[in-house]
């Protein structure tokens, strides 16, 4: 199909582009996002289907790892730009060289959820990021952001996310107190002042995971929602793990239990 090439800052299809690369609202309002790099651009082909459509750095298109991309994507509309709009687009230091615009999956939740977690005002793209990858990673079921969340689609979090958002169901804006009442199983929150330790909780059954804000953590009211206080022991001279790390642990000690039972 013909390539457009793009050089020009008022052409409407980049200024669109700009705005879904910069605007939570515009991601919103379109349900469209852009993903950042080949790895995403082949896990949304392999989990979710084609993108809508490519979008190449001028210098980029005979990078092997993008031709090839482009090769298995012959049908996808195809754009390209100069170098110095393609930069414009992309938060990153260093550019892919390719985008592609997607319509926003929403993942269907498991009729019998097994294992969540509730991210409470989490608003560190990174942090993120980095949760809903190790969610992904460790089977969770579902992860519920209240509203005060980074957007769990901004080019930040999908690049942190590394494919979970196709992996895991995302819901946004929920109201996380009536979440946890609602949840048929553990609710574990964990806090400096739990009552018991993370690793002598029976984690095997179906449980929900509270994960709080980077400075301030869990709410009162969340907190009373809670069905368990748990602390992560911490030798070291250290206060306190920041939310990816604990989320982390929490996570892969509740896959470290259901191995151990399903053991032989």
């Amino acid at each position: 199909m013909p390539v457009k090439l793009i050089s020009s800052r008022d052409n409407s299809l980049y200024k669109s582009l700009k705005k879904l690369a910069q605007s939570a609202r515009e991601r919103r309002k379109s349900g469209k996002a852009l993903l950042d790099g080949v790895h995403l651009i082949v896990a949304h082909t392999e989990r979710i289907g084609p993108p809508e459509m490519l979008v190449v750095a001028h210098a980029a298109q005979d990078k092997p790892e993008v031709r090839g991309l482009l090769e298995r994507l012959p049908d996808v509309a195809l754009i390209v730009l100069s170098d110095a709009l393609f930069g414009e687009l992309t938060p990153v230091d260093t550019p892919s060289g390719v985008l592609a615009q997607v319509a926003l999956p929403e993942l269907p939740l498991p009729q019998a959820l097994q294992c969540v977690v509730l991210l409470e005002a989490l608003q560190d793209p990174g942090n993120l990021g980095s949760i809903l990858r190790s969610a992904a990673a460790a089977g969770v079921d579902a992860a519920y952001l209240s509203p005060g969340c980074a957007d769990a689609w901004s080019p930040k979090v999908l690049r942190g996310g590394m494919g979970a958002h196709f992996a895991l169901a995302i819901r946004e804006d929920v109201d996380l107190v009536a979440a946890a009442q609602a949840f048929a199983g553990e609710v574990v929150v964990t806090s400096l002042q739990g009552e018991i330790s993370l690793f002598d909780l029976d984690l095997s059954g179906t449980v929900a995971f509270v994960i709080g804000n980077e400075g301030a953590g869990v709410s009162q009211t969340l907190q009373q929602a809670a069905t368990r206080r748990v602390r992560i022991p911490m030798p070291g001279e250290v206060e306190s793990l920041n939310a990816a790390a604990a989320a982390a642990v929490c996570f892969f000690e509740r896959v470290r239990q259901r191995q151990s039972t399903l053991a032989p």
